[in-house]
């Protein structure tokens, strides 16, 4: 039976402020917590803080089954899902103790059967783009060289990206971090594609600095012709950019391909709940993700492009 949450839960999901601020943050995981604690939000094991490069924030954690099985490509290992947090490219972590946040995601990916990866990276404005792609890429790196150590089969990636994350993701498939060998997938959750022009008179981007409007930065363009499998998710609440950001995607993709792409509507849920929705409301996201990661980490079937699920 899939997991749903109670209609009065995603009642209250759905009367919140749907701007993106910490009394959100807060309401959404006093909301789902409960939930999470039911269920379980941790794997049997996990490995933290792995460094994958030099900076103090080139660290992950791997979520297993078990005890490493030093396992190699040889026999196959699990799939790899990596999860990319959001935090408007100045703040987020991999981890929270005491919340769910984003432990609850290496345990989602544990029940399906596969290795979860949760990883963090460099902020803005210390680093500026296309520094959040190249941390993706490191951690990859690392992972095809390590990952088969907790079970994982190295040839066989996911990467997903939640907001901030999910441009940081883009932006690496787009080809702006590095080799995107054993990467079966991407899934993007409420990210934004395109260039942002600021304002007048605004300040600054953090991240993308001077750059912002410069189509450069863009990783729609190379999305659409990226060989590497996609799925799209907006929230049903998410702010009016995203979901702009949402149709964009379906727009130049139909252009390009004259179908529409996976696309996952993730109802009842808001920018922040959207993610706290694996396990303890399937149906919202978890379900086609699961199906995702699924159809293109199988080991018959490999290196399908452009497949609507």
């Amino acid at each position: 039976m899939v997991e749903q949450l109670p209609q009065d839960v995603i009642a209250r999901l759905r009367a919140l402020d749907s701007a993106i601020t910490p009394e959100l943050a807060q309401a959404s995981w006093t909301l789902l917590t409960p939930f999470h604690e039911k269920l379980g939000y941790t794997a049997p094991q996990i490995v933290r803080d792995l460094r994958y490069g030099e900076h103090a924030r080139h660290r992950l954690d791997v979520h297993a089954g078990g005890e490493p099985s030093g396992g190699s490509t040889d026999d196959h290992g699990a799939p790899v899902f990596v999860f990319v947090h959001g935090g408007g490219f100045v703040r987020g972590d991999k981890h929270q103790p005491g919340s769910p946040a984003y432990d609850l995601v290496g345990a989602w990916a544990v029940r399906h059967g596969w290795v979860g990866v949760n990883m963090t990276y460099r902020y803005a404005p210390e680093v500026q783009w296309p520094a959040g792609a190249e941390d993706v890429a490191a951690a990859v790196a690392w992972l095809r060289g390590n990952v088969a150590g907790y079970g994982g089969d190295p040839d066989r990636i996911v990467v997903a990206g939640n907001s901030a994350g999910a441009v940081h993701v883009a932006d690496f498939v787009a080809g702006h971090g590095g080799d995107l060998a054993g990467i079966r997938g991407a899934a993007l959750i409420s990210g934004i594609y395109t260039a942002r022009p600021a304002a007048p008179g605004a300040p600054s981007h953090p991240y993308y600095g001077d750059a912002a409007s410069d189509p450069a930065t863009a990783s729609l363009p190379c999305l659409v012709e990226s060989h590497v499998p996609l799925l799209f998710a907006v929230a049903e609440r998410d702010p009016e950019r995203f979901q702009t950001a949402a149709a964009e995607a379906v727009a130049a993709w139909a252009a390009r391909h004259g179908t529409v792409p996976n696309l996952v509507w993730i109802e009842g849920h808001n920018h922040m709940s959207a993610i706290g929705s694996l396990g303890v409301d399937e149906a919202a996201l978890g379900v086609p993700l699961a199906r995702f990661v699924e159809r293109h980490t199988g080991l018959f079937g490999l290196g399908r492009s452009h497949d609507r699920d």
